[in-house]
């Protein structure tokens, strides 16, 4: 999963123009608008970022999460970030100017345990995260709703348009993990599993973490498999984009494959990018993100139009 300390967006452009774009992907609609975007002034000119403060969603009984809305036009756009990742990543920033540009709402929060939301980490499951996520929807969200999730968070944006269908009207995910973080245990070799669950912790390797591993609970592993979507046909109707690097050496594209396959909508595209990793926040990614939240809300126009 994407890990924290991602640059600001800041940090990341200037205030510029981006550079002109390749075509990627099979789908007709997403090619027909980076043939406009190629043709024409692109609609999103990145500027620089104005520090907006914290606000706090409120939860009796749940820890309160930290949050920053954007108010603006329907749909709005929700993002999700990865494993105890913050809001204040590359992605989560860019697709916050990309809005504010065209009049979107837009809400980017972080989960219980993480950044500047309440909560023990140690305490935290792939339950309580979804919980946190369907709070973000149902006291903070107006309207239908655009759910972009990477990594991690592109498993709980299932689960949200699962539990929130009359809500969420489409989904984008990066680098989606699925059942991802069950799926790397289950392929561990049986001594090492046993290891684990004697011990109790499982020391992950991941270069996204400033020690080289991620510790986690074996009881967070035995929590997440009772979330886990890929075993059946994934109930969700609305459309569905999944972007993903054939470079990732955490989830593996063909993952994304997968869950194309498992989900029930006819309307769902994969697009790979062959040289981009997990994270998938080079400008060229970042580009591509933006254009197909820009293609889905043109979409969703034309229908309620």
């Amino acid at each position: 999963m994407a890990g924290p300390g991602m640059a600001s967006l800041g940090a990341w452009v200037p205030c510029r123009r981006w550079s002109k774009a390749a075509v990627f992907g099979f789908h007709r609609g997403l090619t027909a608008l980076f043939k406009r975007k190629l043709e024409g002034t692109p609609r999103w000119l990145p500027a620089c970022r104005q520090k907006t403060s914290v606000s706090f969603l409120s939860r009796p009984d749940l820890p309160n999460l930290a949050y920053k809305k954007l108010k603006g036009k329907s749909p709005g756009v929700i993002f999700i970030p990865g494993y105890i990742s913050n809001m204040n990543g590359t992605k989560a920033l860019a697709i916050e100017e990309f809005c504010k540009s065209l009049g979107h709402a837009y809400i980017r929060f972080d989960y219980s345990g993480v950044g500047n939301s309440d909560g023990n980490l140690e305490e935290c499951t792939v339950g309580r995260w979804r919980k946190d996520v369907l709070s973000i929807i149902d006291d903070l969200a107006e309207g239908p709703q655009i759910l972009v999730g990477s990594s991690l968070g592109g498993w709980l944006m299932f689960h949200a348009a699962i539990a929130r269908p009359q809500k969420v009207v489409a989904l984008i995910g990066i680098a989606t993990a699925v059942d991802g973080l069950v799926t790397q245990f289950n392929q561990l070799p049986v001594e090492v599993k046993k290891e684990v669950e004697m011990k109790g912790v499982w020391a992950m390797p991941s270069r996204y973490s400033e020690d080289g591993v991620y510790h986690l609970q074996y009881s967070f592993i035995k929590e997440a498999e009772h979330h886990c979507l890929l075993h059946s046909p994934i109930p969700v109707n609305c459309p569905v984009r999944l972007l993903h690097g054939m470079k990732d050496d955490i989830i593996p594209w063909h993952t994304s494959i997968q869950v194309a396959d498992r989900v029930v909508s006819a309307d769902v595209d994969v697009i790979l990018r062959k040289h981009s990793d997990h994270r998938m926040k080079e400008k060229a990614d970042i580009q591509l993100l933006v254009y197909t939240i820009d293609d889905l809300i043109d979409k969703l126009s034309t229908v309620v139009n």
